[in-house]
């Protein structure tokens, strides 16, 4: 066990939220990004999906809550996250957001936490999948 009791394997709060397309409608006036793929449903059934999706930095924000749920005096400070954004999320949907400890390191004093992260749809399918790093 380290000093801040982070382990190999522990998991990390999950976080389970159901976006709306109130939600994504909001995100896009906030990131100015007013792609009809999320915004339009008529244009959204033509395309591959069939209908709207959330923004990926949508769900992305929701790993980073569970992060900052997980590391409240660090996450804003010294998280980074690497991911890959698998599937689209869809309004509507309810996601799951969890993750793992999977490596505790110590340099110059200062812990280093890498985990896992994961945002798994209804279907368990996986929207976004990465590794986030965190200094304690």
């Amino acid at each position: 066990m380290t000093r801040n009791n982070w382990v190999e394997g522990q998991s990390l709060p999950e976080v389970t939220k159901t976006v709306t397309q109130e939600q994504v409608n909001a995100y896009a006036d906030a990131a100015h990004d007013w792609s009809p793929i999320h915004l339009d449903a008529d244009f959204a059934a033509g395309t591959q999906f069939g209908k709207r999706i959330a923004h990926g930095m949508l769900g992305l924000g929701f790993v980073s809550e569970m992060l900052s749920l997980a590391f409240p005096d660090s996450w804003g400070r010294s998280g980074g996250l690497k991911v890959r954004f698998k599937a689209p999320i869809f309004p509507g949907e309810t996601v799951k957001i969890s993750g793992e400890v999977t490596r505790v390191s110590d340099s110059d004093g200062e812990e280093t936490v890498t985990c896992t992260v994961v945002c798994v749809k209804p279907d368990d399918t996986e929207a976004i999948t990465g590794t986030a790093t965190v200094r304690i």
